[in-house]
């Protein structure tokens, strides 16, 4: 099958991370983050009717910073969990550039990937 999605650059990051949807609220593990989503291990007792409704994700950074990405599940497998990026405000999309700019070491490629973003 052919994908005609738009690739985005995925940084290793290992951060305390939150998932809530509405009261309900777990720590899981982070993989890898991009400014398309993130890829989580899926936490034990994982309850996929959850997976219809859209997730609150909190990535803590240092100095009480955090990401925060409104997000949903677009796929699931083998323990992991891909969450796609619905909406994301500014202060975190800047937190977000700043972390992939510092691992990717390309300023070209990260402002080809906001440009596709828009």
């Amino acid at each position: 099958m052919h994908d005609d999605r738009r690739r985005f650059s995925r940084v290793p990051f290992d951060a305390h991370t939150l998932l809530q949807q509405d009261d309900w609220c777990i720590t899981v593990q982070l993989v890898d983050v991009s400014l398309r989503g993130l890829l989580l291990l899926k936490p034990d007792g994982w309850d996929a009717q959850r997976a219809r409704a859209p997730f609150i994700a909190l990535i803590e950074l240092a100095g009480a910073n955090q990401i925060r990405m409104e997000v949903t599940l677009a796929h699931a497998e083998e323990g992991l969990l891909l969450f796609e990026c619905q909406h994301i405000d500014l202060d975190s999309i800047s937190h977000l550039r700043r972390l992939i700019a510092l691992n990717l070491g390309d300023e070209a490629l990260l402002e080809r990937e906001l440009g596709a973003l828009l």
